[in-house]
């Protein structure tokens, strides 16, 4: 119930927020921009420990420099698949689907998709949990809600991120990528929010393979995914993958390496 009250709060706010605070381009005007902020974060129901997380922010160049390279989703296809090594996510998806059958039939059962896009997703994110960032996940949203370029979007993100601080989901000192994303399928923090559960009973935690896939799971169906149906593209689920990233290339490369999961 609580987690309800507050992914409603969370939307409520978003809907009627203005922007609390100019932008900028450098870090010069992070911290007078976050002391501004914290206001508008308290009005939109941030606590106590979210407020304290917020504080203790840094601006984030690594960040920033992340934010203005990024070039793998200008190329096509099959160059995008071979940069990001779809042939091994294959092989390696293959053996741990059957590792982990009794975990992927339960995700099925509650969730309806099958193993494929969970693993290709897993494997396309983190290489299934090798490598889920260094960068501190509030710093890293609060730069971005502070930077000139997608200060809107972000600014959901960091209230989201301070609500997880609140329940006890994020912490000062949770890392992850660049983004902000985290966990082993790297969610942003709305999402967390909005999607994330609990896997196998011990608390929401995406650095955990069972959470982490239930809730991509859960995500997934949240954007449609309908039990039994297709997800290539033309077929019913492959908008639910879109949902996921709003790359063409990212959206084909998972629903061609999930089909090859699952039909081995």
């Amino acid at each position: 119930m609580r987690r309800s009250l507050l992914c409603l709060t969370f939307m409520l706010a978003m809907a009627g927020s203005a922007a609390a605070a100019s932008c900028g381009d450098t870090g010069s005007g992070f911290e007078k921009w976050k002391a501004a902020y914290a206001a508008e974060a308290k009005a939109q129901g941030v606590g106590r420990k979210g407020l304290a997380a917020l504080e203790r922010t840094s601006y984030s160049r690594p960040t920033i420099r992340a934010d203005r390279a990024q070039h793998s989703f200008k190329l096509g296809l099959g160059a995008f698949m071979e940069k990001r090594g779809a042939v091994t996510i294959v092989a390696r998806g293959r053996k741990l689907k059957a590792q982990n059958a009794k975990l992927f039939a339960q995700i099925e059962k509650r969730y309806g998709v099958p193993a494929g896009p969970l693993i290709a997703i897993w494997g396309m994110e983190t290489a299934f949990g090798a490598y889920m960032g260094k960068q501190n996940t509030l710093s890293a949203v609060a730069t971005l809600a502070y930077d000139c370029r997608r200060p809107e979007y972000f600014r959901e993100q960091l209230i989201a991120a301070l609500q997880l601080v609140d329940e006890g989901v994020l912490s000062s000192s949770s890392v992850g990528a660049m983004h902000g994303e985290v966990g082993q399928t790297q969610f942003l923090p709305k999402n967390v929010l909005l999607y994330g559960v609990d896997g196998d009973g011990g608390g929401i935690n995406l650095n955990k393979k069972a959470d982490a896939l239930a809730s991509t799971a859960n995500f997934l169906r949240g954007h449609g995914w309908q039990r039994g149906a297709g997800y290539q593209p033309g077929e019913p689920n492959f908008a639910a993958l879109q949902g996921w990233n709003a790359a063409s290339v990212y959206q084909q490369a998972l629903a061609i390496m999930g089909r090859e999961i699952d039909e081995e």
